[in-house]
């Protein structure tokens, strides 16, 4: 049973033998490009209309909420981040803290996270590429070519478009995707300040009354959805994560003690203000109940205001920005699989770099299962199951963090975390808490992923690992 608790020594080199390395060609606006990019996209664009649906105008406190906690999980990752600045985040941290089998299940989780975020972002990217079309050039798509089986169509085209399309921009180089991300960032940020300024003129605090109509903790409608505030927060935490991407590129910064911890707190913070404005301005210029009818809220708010130059140029932002979120996370999964593969959980032969710095087969890999899946599937049940391999990793880190604090309380912290012992329970109950929020079928599916993930351990990993080959 020594796999369980076998470790890597704080400080080793995260190399393979085989000299397999990701080059070091990012600094700290790529980094909070990256975080921003990853955390401003589908939640703020498309789920703000889910969770008005699911707490009425109280969606603000899902919001603030989700924001809290991701807050806390952020300055431990940026703890985690700069102390130890290799690729592979939370697994990474967990092979050296808490052991080989925790780290699996850590990594397995995050490989579900950030390919299922991938396609939750191409079907709201769909949602938005299919308004403009329609909307702006009149071009009717038939619907068994813009939607799944579940939406009466047959796949949804323009989801799986995208998401082979941001996989061959990352294959052209690392510092090639971050520049064109940069870009993109800027120009989101742009229609998000002009969405504010035009929505809030037409504020009307009527829009805000009942606040929670369906009450604060979650509680189940006849038709098995799970409703009020709490519940919100767990969907909508989907929209504040993304600041963990940050960290997989750690082996990549240029000065990690520095990048890192700039691009993970600040991405953070720029994000939560954001979001606050957007999400008050929307819900007060129409009220819950019409953004919940709408997968593009922000677009028709404005175009309901009589503004379908607004509407249209925010249709536009959405159908060039969102990919920004794709490339971020796919960024992520891509480096992921590469840590692991590294370590020897996985086929070492997908740790092969290319002449770019690229992992070329996972990143293919990960377009071609993140369009299938995008193809097939609602938004709703995507972000779900992608915020519960979220909360692990999320866990994971905060306990990490504490963990090496009693254990290696001199060991040089580049980035220290305020208050850490209260910080880092807050992270980990608060997690705990949207995990048990999430719908029942996600914390199944989870489970049965995860179940999986110990087979194939116990298989394949348990024997084939670097520190299992090193006796």
């Amino acid at each position: 049973m020594s796999f369980i608790t076998r470790r890597k020594p704080l400080g080793a080199s995260q190399m393979s033998e085989g000299g397999d390395a990701l080059r070091r060609t990012l600094s700290w606006p790529h980094l909070v490009a990256l975080g921003v990019g990853a955390i401003v996209g589908t939640g703020i664009l498309t789920l703000t209309g889910v969770g008005a649906g699911l707490a009425g105008p109280g969606v603000i406190l899902s919001f603030m909420l989700a924001g809290a906690v991701c807050a806390c999980a952020a300055l431990a990752y940026a703890e985690m981040a700069t102390m130890m600045p290799a690729a592979g985040s939370a697994y990474t941290y967990s092979y050296t803290v808490l052991g080989e089998f925790l780290a699996w299940i850590v990594g397995w989780s995050l490989i579900l996270e950030y390919t299922v975020v991938c396609s939750a972002v191409a079907v709201g990217w769909s949602a938005y590429a299919v308004g403009f079309l329609q909307n702006q050039a009149g071009l009717e798509l038939p619907q068994a070519l813009i939607a799944g089986p579940h939406a009466g169509g047959l796949v949804n085209l323009p989801a799986v478009f995208i998401a082979l399309a941001v996989a061959g921009l990352l294959l052209a180089g690392t510092r090639e995707s971050a520049n064109v991300n940069f870009a993109l960032v800027v120009l989101k940020l742009l229609a998000l300040a002009v969405f504010i300024v035009v929505a809030g003129m037409a504020f009307n605090g009527q829009n805000f009354h009942p606040f929670m109509p369906n009450g604060f903790l979650p509680t189940t409608n006849a038709d098995g959805t799970r409703v009020g505030v709490a519940a919100a927060a767990a969907i909508i935490f989907f929209a504040f994560y993304g600041f963990d991407a940050i960290s997989t590129a750690a082996e990549e910064a240029k000065n990690p003690g520095r990048d890192l911890t700039i691009g993970i707190v600040g991405s953070m913070l720029a994000c939560t203000v954001i979001y606050m404005l957007v999400a008050g301005a929307a819900l007060g210029a129409m009220p819950a109940a019409e953004l919940a009818k709408s997968e593009e809220p922000l677009a028709l708010v404005l175009r309901t205001l009589g503004q379908p130059l607004a509407a249209g140029m925010m249709a536009v932002v959405a159908f060039l920005a969102l990919p920004t979120v794709i490339m971020a996370f796919m960024f992520g999964q891509s480096r992921i699989f590469f840590a692991m593969s590294r370590d020897g959980l996985l086929p070492r032969g997908l740790a092969k770099v290319s002449s770019r710095g690229v992992p070329v087969f996972v990143t293919i890999f990960t377009g071609v299962v993140a369009a299938v899946i995008a193809g097939a599937f609602p938004l709703g049940e995507i972000a779900a199951l992608a915020n519960a391999g979220t909360l692990v990793a999320f866990i994971a880190t905060a306990a990490c963090m504490m963990i090496l604090r009693r254990r290696e309380p001199n060991a040089p912290r580049p980035f220290r975390t305020p208050l850490w012992p209260l910080v880092g329970v807050l992270a980990i109950v608060g997690c705990v808490w949207l995990f048990t929020s999430l719908p029942l079928s996600t914390m199944r599916n989870f489970l049965i992923w995860n179940a999986a993930g110990v087979v194939v351990y116990l298989v394949y990993a348990r024997t084939r690992s670097r520190l299992a080959l090193q006796g």
